[in-house]
């Protein structure tokens, strides 16, 4: 199964900020473990650097490389950015490249804490508890 996971849990998993740190780190494992094929948005690796900005370059880059050792980079071209422009039903134009990405690699979902960001995006938004429940069959 395909999925792109949102910059708030990747960062929930990098500082395991709790209460979220356990289900980010499983989605994570799964990855990592080839169960899951995981996606993370180009734009949200600057973002990551941004919000990580006072956790040391060196850590930093390190967290990175470890994110795209196991995580592919989802990316759009003009014409997909030129529709997220154009996506008036979003609030947040980062959240219109999330779901173009999501889609452009065919992700089933979207993987987030902010589903509600979500609500008209193509590719459906499921929260990372509520995903592992998925995939786990018990929903």
């Amino acid at each position: 199964m395909i999925v792109l996971i949102d910059t708030n849990v990747i960062i929930d998993f990098l500082i395991k900020r709790e209460p979220y740190e356990k289900a980010a780190s499983e989605i994570m494992r799964k990855c990592a473990g080839k169960e899951i094929q995981g996606y993370i948005a180009f734009h949200s690796i600057p973002n990551l650097w941004y919000i990580l900005r006072r956790v040391p370059e060196e850590k930093r880059r390190e967290w990175m490389l470890n994110i795209c050792s196991f995580i592919q980079v989802a990316g759009v071209g003009h014409e997909e950015v030129v529709k997220a422009i154009k996506m008036r039903e979003f609030k947040d134009f980062e959240d219109c490249l999330q779901d173009r990405c999501a889609g452009s690699v065919g992700a089933r979902y979207i993987i987030t804490r902010n589903t509600d960001d979500f609500a008209n995006s193509q590719v459906p938004a499921v929260l990372p508890g509520r995903f592992l429940e998925i995939l786990e069959g018990r929903v």
